[in-house]
């Protein structure tokens, strides 16, 4: 065959991708997601569809999908009981029981009364108090965690799981296997020796039996003692630098109360599609007791899921908002019907505040998170760029009555890949303890003007306009 020959075989074979993809890609995909691929593959039809083979599809193995079905009707069996024996089903404020309802019935629990929410915004603080916590440890300790490094702080934590185990307690530890990879290799055989359960979250590996995609990660933080305390938020357990210069800011909500239970139950969730085995949540959660006045539920969300849950509730609660709502994010890059809730939330009249980290440990993604700035303050969004550290906290209040704390950030990836874990609470107490922390931020950020902001040079802006193309792959 002559160059001309293959070169023309080469030529239709692009074509024919092209077209094939543009009836394939578009099929139960947001039209965001679509135009992102679409546009891959148009121009580089073998590279994309080579790409899209491996990232273009949210495939679960089967098997997860049934162990997280059956872990579904185990936690609503438990819920059952647990309300008809010892807890009490919490009110929510008005105009927010939709979007309570909602994290129900896609994320399987219901609000309980009488938690007591403690917010931790210190981060060596925040170590510290979950260390005292684990010395405290009489029956087990239950951690999951996306990072636990290698490092000053990991080792810190490894020693005090060290110590538990040596006075009986049963500990178990779950760790993403990309995000913990350090900490799995270094930490990990250490803790094995001395008792400690440790177990890797979704193994990647070509030929590893049930393994999903290697970007379909476990991103949650969850920390349980004894099944009396609890604690969630965007922590992980590592050493606060992450970029130079600028150690990470967090927020961690420490927890008692029958929320525990709920934090405690996707712990259980996750141990079981990792490990096969089924621990009882009535069993752990005996000791669970009313200590508060609180009203929150727990909202676990990922693939495994039949929804963008996560995404859902949020837009529930920007809907439903009628004063104020304060999102703190450390990336920002929305998918449409959460963008438009936003901007409709804004041009109503709802006093919204965005607050974003001024440093980037992901230049390309804050490229595209800039991209949206413009048109949310046309509509009238005061955003605020946080200057002392790189601000990791994820978290929202609305109206002064609800607050979520817990590890999703403001995009497609945590929307639709990770694993992700939010604390709901209804709480004007607790909305007025983050409201001091959103103060501080407001104090220490510099408010963006919109003439200051058209200012930026062309160059700028496209670049910032071309990385938004890509808003589906971050």
């Amino acid at each position: 065959m002559t160059p001309a020959f293959l070169g023309t075989l080469y030529y239709i074979s692009e074509w024919a991708v092209r077209l094939v993809m543009l009836v394939y890609v578009p099929q139960r995909r947001s039209s965001a997601a679509t135009r992102t691929w679409l546009l891959l593959i148009f121009l580089l039809p073998w590279p994309g569809l080579l790409v899209y083979m491996v990232f273009g599809r949210i495939r679960v193995p089967q098997v997860r999908r049934e162990k997280q079905a059956r872990a579904s009707q185990l936690i609503l069996q438990a819920e059952t009981t647990l309300l008809a024996e010892r807890f009490v089903l919490g009110t929510v404020p008005p105009g927010f029981d939709s979007a309570s309802a909602l994290a129900f019935k896609t994320g399987d629990f219901v609000p309980f009364a009488g938690n007591r929410i403690e917010l931790l915004d210190d981060y060596a603080g925040s170590i510290a108090r979950l260390i005292s916590d684990l010395d405290g440890a009489r029956r087990h300790a239950h951690l999951l965690f996306y990072i636990f490094e290698d490092d000053a702080t990991g080792r810190s934590v490894a020693d005090a799981l060290t110590r538990a185990a040596a006075r009986g307690v049963q500990c178990r530890v779950l760790i993403d296997a990309v995000g913990g990879e350090r900490g799995l290799a270094r930490l990990g055989p250490a803790l094995r020796a001395n008792g400690v359960e440790v177990h890797a979250m979704l193994p990647v590996g070509l030929f590893r039996r049930n393994a999903g995609r290697f970007d379909l990660r476990n991103h949650r933080k969850i920390a349980v003692i004894d099944s009396r305390i609890g604690y969630t938020g965007s922590q992980n357990i590592s050493d606060a630098l992450f970029v130079p210069g600028y150690p990470n800011e967090e927020l961690m909500a420490r927890a008692t109360g029958p929320a525990v239970a709920q934090l405690e139950a996707v712990f259980l969730t996750d141990w079981f599609l990792e490990t096969n085995q089924r621990l009882s949540l009535e069993q752990l959660a005996a000791d669970v007791t009313p200590s508060g006045d609180s009203v929150a539920q727990v909202l676990p969300s990922g693939p495994g899921y039949s929804r963008e849950n996560m995404r859902d509730l949020f837009i529930a609660l920007l809907y439903a908002a009628r004063k104020s709502v304060v999102i703190t994010t450390p990336y920002f890059v929305p998918d449409e019907p959460f963008l438009q809730a936003l901007r409709a939330a804004a041009t109503r009249g709802v006093d919204v505040h965005v607050v974003l980290s001024k440093h980037a440990n992901q230049p390309f993604t804050q490229f595209a998170q800039r991209s949206y700035y413009e048109e949310l303050l046309a509509a009238g969004v005061r955003i605020h760029l946080y200057k002392p550290r790189f601000l990791h906290a994820k978290h929202l209040s609305v109206d002064d009555q609800v607050a979520v704390f817990g590890t999703t950030n403001i995009d497609i990836r945590s929307f639709a890949l990770n694993a992700e874990i939010s604390l709901i609470v209804f709480d004007p107490t607790v909305v007025a303890a983050l409201a001091r922390v959103q103060a501080r931020y407001f104090a220490d950020s510099d408010l963006l003007e919109a003439a200051e902001w058209d200012r930026r040079p062309l160059v700028t802006k496209v670049a910032q306009n071309v990385a938004r193309l890509a808003d589906s792959l971050l």
